[in-house]
């Protein structure tokens, strides 16, 4: 019983996506913040190109 849980603990296989996973959810969290604060700007910026067609 103790060698299996010895062998779960130094397990690694699954670690790299959960890395990949928690990354993906810190540019996901730092987009959507970025969108949020230039909403406006957005806007503007692509009702200003709809406007000059």
């Amino acid at each position: 019983m103790v060698n299996k849980m010895k062998q779960l603990v130094m397990e690694e296989e699954g670690q790299g996506l959960s890395e990949y996973g928690l990354v993906l959810a810190g540019v996901v969290a730092v987009v959507a913040i970025a969108v949020g604060l230039l909403k406006t700007e957005i806007t503007n910026l692509f009702t200003g190109l709809l406007k000059s067609e």
